[in-house]
């Protein structure tokens, strides 16, 4: 697919927004709708939005905003992703292919304030390599598990939903890793590489992005097991940092749990009913703290009580399998 470019590059581009998409059309067009109210003049930056999961639908929404903006709006560019995928991949086609010597991260499901671009720039001093700003993730007052979960990855230190780079910094990286299929992934590997090489890294709370935590669907908290192989490469990576900033130590709770419902399976098999029981006993209390945990805090409804108690019952078999499945595959002992 031909990508989309309403006028000539220019010089007098600041900065270039890269928006990594995939298919989900109603949060992508609210995100250029913000985009294109900017109070920063439109001659002073691009838009390159990168379709990682290209289709005419994408396109089309992209021409759209482009004609409804051609006299005043910001430069506008549609790059299909046909090679590797994941928001890694996605966010270092869009960076690459940038006229501005500034880079400015956002995503699909965000929601950039007016003032972004313009307060991100005002803060980007010479004596700053890479800005941080302010991402606002709302949570219902009673959230999910799922939505707590997403709004704690926001709160991460670095996000690439709301950051400018320097774009001949990236050059030195070499951009995002693209092993990490994974945003939250990605985004702690670049941090760590900036801090490794001493970038200067400022934050400011001026530059706001809105993220609304979308509804996950039904068992979404099964899906996240899969980051701990990630977790694996992160910390082959980065050890001391992952030490210090992520979990330390194995989640000794998942092992018992898996210790013991093992042990109360092949009691049974066994024919010994008393360590059947026992162990079983071990794996049901050691199931229900899960829960309980999962629980506080969160929505009481009956289809989310549901959903952890199934849920809490598989996350650690799941978790365990991954974790040393992210061992034997990045060949780290991480288990």
């Amino acid at each position: 697919m031909p990508g989309i470019t309403p006028r000539t590059a220019s010089s007098a581009i600041a900065v270039s927004v890269v928006v990594p998409t995939r298919g989900r059309m109603d949060l992508l067009d609210r995100c250029l709708d913000a985009l294109t109210r900017q109070s920063l003049p439109g001659a002073c930056f691009e838009v390159i939005v990168v379709d990682d999961e290209p289709n005419h639908n994408t396109l089309h929404l992209v021409a759209g905003w482009r004609a409804r903006t051609l006299e005043r709006g910001p430069r506008l560019v549609y790059l299909p992703n046909a090679n590797q995928h994941g928001p890694a991949a996605a966010r270092n086609l869009g960076w690459r292919s940038a006229h501005a010597p500034i880079i400015a991260f956002t995503d699909e499901d965000a929601v950039p304030s007016p003032a972004w671009l313009a307060q991100g720039l005002a803060a980007f001093g010479d004596e700053v390599d890479v800005l941080c700003g302010r991402l606002d993730a709302p949570l219902p007052a009673r959230p999910t598990e799922a939505q707590r979960a997403a709004r704690h990855a926001a709160n991460d230190a670095f996000c690439a939903a709301n950051c400018f780079c320097r774009r001949k910094l990236l050059e030195s990286l070499e951009g995002f890793d693209e092993r990490f299929e994974q945003g939250s992934h990605c985004d702690a590997d670049l941090h760590f590489r900036l801090l490794a090489m001493g970038a200067r890294i400022a934050r400011a709370p001026e530059a706001l992005v809105v993220q609304p935590v979308q509804p996950a669907p039904w068992g979404a908290s099964l899906v996240r097991t899969r980051a701990a192989v990630f977790d694996a490469l992160l910390y082959k990576k980065h050890p001391q940092l992952y030490r210090e900033r992520f979990a330390g130590a194995p989640p000794r709770d998942h092992y018992l749990a898996v210790a013991a419902l093992l042990i109360a399976l092949g009691a049974m098999l066994g024919g010994s009913g008393t360590v059947a029981l026992l162990a079983g006993i071990a794996w049901l209390g050691l199931t229900a703290r899960l829960c309980r945990r999962r629980l506080r805090g969160t929505a009481h409804t009956v289809s989310h009580i549901a959903d952890v108690l199934v849920t809490s019952a598989l996350i650690p078999p799941l978790a365990v399998f991954w974790r040393l499945a992210g061992a034997i595959r990045y060949r780290v002992r991480f288990a």
